[in-house]
């Protein structure tokens, strides 16, 4: 029997993009389970709580089920990103990169994860050339000044944007 090849594709996700569904369809080319581990990161002061921006994912993903045979599934964590990847079987973490800043920063993670456990590969996917620009804070920002993000993100995730901005939930 096969191995199954697990990976995990960590993130706050708040709000999921189309530069992150684009990662994650690109990601069941070389994993058969793809564990999408949404961080609570309070710091980060985020506009939809972590079961939220889980529902959110699960909608999403939901069209893109068994593409090139993987599956999905969506979970928070609060703990040490390796520690997560070590309690899911992971052998792969994805990390997306929009641009060289994204990189200094994920050059540094690397170095720290690897001392924590060197068996599981860090592997980094670029941004799509549409989805360089496409930050989660930078919808959020667009949808509270009454913007239009529907190029940003689904537009299931736009109504949602819209009526948080609203203050309507």
């Amino acid at each position: 029997m096969a191995t199954i090849r697990t990976g995990v594709y960590p993130g706050t996700f708040d709000p999921i993009t189309n530069g992150h569904l684009d990662l994650i369809a690109r990601t069941t080319r070389l994993v058969d389970r793809l564990v999408i581990g949404v961080a609570g990161n309070p710091e980060k002061h985020p506009m939809f709580d972590v079961g939220e921006r889980i529902a959110m994912i699960e909608e999403e993903v939901r069209r893109l089920d068994n593409l090139n045979g993987a599956s999905f599934e969506v979970r928070s964590f609060d703990n040490l990103l390796m520690h997560f990847a070590e309690e899911t079987g992971a052998t792969v973490i994805v990390r997306g990169l929009r641009a060289v800043s994204d990189f200094d920063f994920e050059f540094q993670m690397v170095g720290m994860n690897a001392r924590l456990n060197d068996e599981i590969e860090i592997v980094f996917l670029m941004a799509s050339e549409s989805n360089q620009f496409i930050a989660s804070s930078l919808v959020k920002e667009i949808a509270r000044l009454g913007g239009d993000v529907t190029s940003f993100v689904s537009p299931r995730v736009a109504k949602r944007l819209a009526a948080r901005a609203a203050g309507a939930g």
